[in-house]
């Protein structure tokens, strides 16, 4: 019987700063803070896992550098129990490093990215026939350069390492960066055919079916965040349709299920930074899925666990046990619905 998850794709370190508003170009802000964390998809949905106390294994696979930052991607992984044995070194790159600017008391994020090793992560590093794991979840679409390459036959590498595992018998897990760019509507579609569970936000949805989900005041248009979920799934996602916004997350299931889930109300005072928030809402989602929840139950521990990573300014320090995490929602209460 298959067991654990293997967490894919984007390694990467995070130099989080913590500013006190966003300046314009040639404008000076104050550092109030500065740190060093985990970062990218991959980096940051292990580890939520671990700080959830998922309760079984949990592997990495991905490309660093041969460097510091390698190194210690390695060491921090090993020194709490993942498997890192496809988590594997190059001396073509150096570890993928994100400036990342987080605007106290909003928790608003802006990423300076060195894509780094991660750009080289292709195919080949991939063995889906040594892992016993049941979940494979890869992130993120759009910020691995091999990956992301289109074929002559309209396929991309990305589709066929999905494609590999569920071959292999994984259930296929998937999250995007939200890139400004026009390349949604071409990278992602070859994938969904082999993804059960596809994270995104409503920009994402919106570029991927071209339905306009963010309003001109840049509020959540929630019937059009149906829609598009709705499209996505059409297009061929086999499962679940995940889309998280601020206010909350609707899950749509291939079988016409759905379900509205609010985010929890954190006082403005307790939010350090709302980096990493995402994967720690997908990391506790993967539980509930890791362990047959049915899908209010998954999204209920994912909007606890991106609620507790809020309180820090790092991507998974805050991150409070399973148990805990939940409680959180006796704690704040939710958000009113998004209209």
């Amino acid at each position: 019987m298959r067991n654990g998850i293997l967490v894919g794709g984007n390694w990467i370190v995070d130099q989080v700063k913590v500013i006190d508003v966003f300046p314009e170009e040639e404008k000076l802000v104050n550092i109030l803070s500065e740190s060093s964390c985990n970062g990218g998809s991959a980096y940051n949905v292990i580890m939520g896992l671990s700080k959830l106390q998922a309760g079984f294994p949990l592997s990495g696979v991905g490309l660093v550098g041969d460097d510091d930052r390698g190194n210690h991607v390695i060491r921090h992984c090993q020194s709490i129990g993942i498997n890192t044995t496809q988590l594997r070194k190059t001396d073509k790159a150096h570890t993928s490093y994100t400036d990342v600017m987080s605007v106290k008391g909003t928790g608003k994020r802006t990423f300076f990215h060195q894509r780094g090793a991660n750009a080289l992560l292709d195919i080949d590093d991939f063995d889906f026939s040594v892992s016993q794991d049941k979940i494979f979840h890869l992130g993120y679409l759009l910020l691995l350069d091999q990956l992301d390459i289109i074929e002559t036959d309209g396929t991309t590498r990305a589709s066929k390492v999905l494609k590999n595992a569920k071959q292999q018998g994984l259930i296929t897990s998937v999250d995007i960066v939200s890139e400004r760019s026009d390349r949604f509507k071409d990278v992602i579609p070859p994938s969904l055919p082999y993804i059960d569970y596809l994270f995104v936000n409503e920009y994402e949805a919106g570029m991927i079916t071209g339905i306009k989900t963010i309003s001109a005041d840049g509020g959540i248009i929630l019937k059009s965040c149906y829609e598009a979920a709705l499209k996505i799934i059409g297009i061929g996602v086999n499962k679940w349709v995940i889309l998280h916004f601020p206010q909350g997350v609707i899950a749509i299931g291939s079988d016409g299920e759905s379900h509205y889930q609010p985010s929890l109300e954190v006082p403005a005072g307790q939010i350090k930074g709302a980096s990493g928030a995402g994967d720690a809402f997908a990391a506790g989602v993967l539980i509930g899925v890791h362990n047959n929840w049915d899908m209010e139950k998954c999204l209920e521990l994912g909007v606890c666990s991106a609620a507790s990573s809020l309180f820090e300014s790092t991507s998974s320090d805050g991150i409070l046990p399973l148990n805990e995490c939940l409680k959180l929602a006796d704690t704040f209460g939710y958000k009113e619905k998004a209209n």
